[in-house]
């Protein structure tokens, strides 16, 4: 399994999916960490597309910001650069984003724990709370 938190630091958990850097990558196997990576965020094919400054209502005909067909392309090309991985971990983000990333097959968990390594923990260990459910309930 392998669990994906963004961040800007590696070390703690960043707060906004849309401004974080990186990915710190969690390869874990029979419950144990076996490896850490960092991979910065727009090394794909998102760093690629032409910033020509129009940009397409991030809007969907209901007025439901990141659900547009342009935020749904970038969410998809970023849910690539982790498509290896099973778990996302961030602090917070969009609508848009969190339905995204959840469409792309990730099980996507917003926390309050700003320590990477608790954060991390707390899921493995089963007790992490994922703040989006709690916040939709």
């Amino acid at each position: 399994m392998k669990i994906a938190v963004v961040t800007n630091d590696g070390n703690y958990v960043s707060q906004h999916f849309g401004r974080s850097r990186y990915f710190k990558i969690y390869t874990v196997e029979e419950g144990q960490v076996k490896e850490t990576e960092m991979r910065e965020r727009g090394t794909g094919h998102f760093a690629r597309q032409p910033q020509t400054g129009f940009h397409e209502p991030h809007q969907d005909s209901r007025g439901r910001h990141g659900f547009g067909a342009e935020a749904q392309g970038r969410h998809a090309m970023m849910a690539e650069e982790i498509g290896d991985c099973d778990v996302l971990i961030a602090g917070g983000m969009g609508a848009g984003a969190y339905e995204s990333f959840k469409s792309a097959g990730l099980n996507v968990i917003l926390t309050d724990y700003d320590s990477i390594e608790e954060a991390v923990t707390a899921y493995l260990e089963g007790k992490i709370k994922n703040l989006y459910e709690e916040r939709t309930d």
